[in-house]
């Protein structure tokens, strides 16, 4: 169903209440909702409002009275981080996420927007993803916790719109990357963590770096700009049960990843993959006619154009980069 706009002021006049709205990619969600002239946006930092807390997450969502809730709020790190701190991943998120829904439910928020994770999807999903398949099996076992907490929030949210008539949207976007992403070791993703590698080796004359897994896993990236498009617009144009994936339409090996990383970054030295480190899931690609055909979503960076202005920002601002934000 998509929104009834007469039933909803003009979504440039609604006041937008983001969690999460000062990460990664709730700074790229801040810029597309200015770029629409949507001026009245709340995004409170973990040390003003700690949504672990339901007490504080129900005030903030009562006292700011939002039109649109858009939940980022997660707790992430790549594989290493998976692996060292599973529960932590788990409990957090889905707390987060339980809190935050719950909230937006007794506050009658008219829309609440969760953002989730294709790590929701069994390990050995068919490519591309498709929505349906969620259900069919377990996750890849390094991202179990997080992708289970998140799917839970998908649970919530439709028993809420069942029993409560609660309106909203869940969203899946594959692997992002770009400017504002996260360099330190110990919470990077495949993009910034090879970045950081490659950039030091160049600097440091290092003859090889080595690289995690086989290179022959595959996965596909979703620029963050683009990534925040598609939620900006859920956010204004849809409402239903069904979960959506937000994705740019290319599945590429981790190998061509690598190859394209040393290129642009300038290494010259020798990748060495360490097969007894885990690949992760075998495969990653989204289907993702369903944003277009629900509220008109389609990717429109070109990866390299893409990859190039991370590896730009990152050097530009690599103390910020490489701090350790969680």
């Amino acid at each position: 169903m998509v929104t009834d706009s007469t039933a909803q002021p003009a979504f440039e006049s609604q006041r937008v209440l983001l969690t999460g709205g000062n990460g990664f990619l709730g700074q790229a969600v801040q810029a597309v909702l200015a770029r629409r002239r949507v001026l009245d946006v709340v995004a409170p930092t973990s040390a003003e409002v700690d949504f672990l807390n339901f007490d504080e997450a129900l005030a903030a969502i009562t006292e700011g009275a939002p039109d649109v809730v858009v939940h980022m709020a997660a707790r992430v790190g790549g594989i290493g981080a998976n692996l060292a701190n599973p529960a932590q991943l788990y409990f957090e998120n889905l707390m987060l996420g339980t809190n935050l829904i719950e909230a937006c439910r007794i506050a009658e928020v008219p829309k609440t927007v969760v953002v989730g994770t294709i790590c929701s999807y069994p390990k050995h999903t068919p490519v591309p993803f498709v929505e349906s398949s969620l259900w069919n099996g377990y996750p890849e076992e390094t991202n179990a916790p997080y992708g289970v907490a998140k799917l839970a929030q998908l649970v919530h949210l439709q028993a809420n719109r069942a029993q409560y008539g609660q309106r909203g949207a869940y969203l899946m976007p594959t692997n992002l990357y770009g400017p504002g992403d996260k360099f330190h070791p110990d919470v990077s993703h495949v993009i910034p963590a090879l970045i950081r590698k490659c950039v030091i080796a160049r600097e440091t004359a290092a003859e090889e770096i080595e690289v995690w897994g086989t290179g022959a896993a595959s996965r596909e990236f979703l620029y963050v700009d683009d990534a925040a498009q598609g939620i900006v617009a859920a956010a204004e144009h849809w409402d239903g049960p069904e979960p959506v994936n937000l994705g740019a339409d290319r599945e590429m090996l981790v190998s061509e990843l690598v190859e394209t990383v040393v290129e642009l970054t300038g290494y010259r030295g020798r990748v060495r993959w360490d097969s007894s480190r885990p690949d992760g899931q075998p495969r990653r690609g989204v289907e993702a006619s369903r944003a277009r055909e629900l509220f008109g979503f389609t990717a429109k960076t070109d990866f390299r154009t893409g990859l190039q202005a991370t590896i730009d920002w990152y050097l530009a601002n690599r103390e910020l980069a490489e701090s350790r934000r969680s």
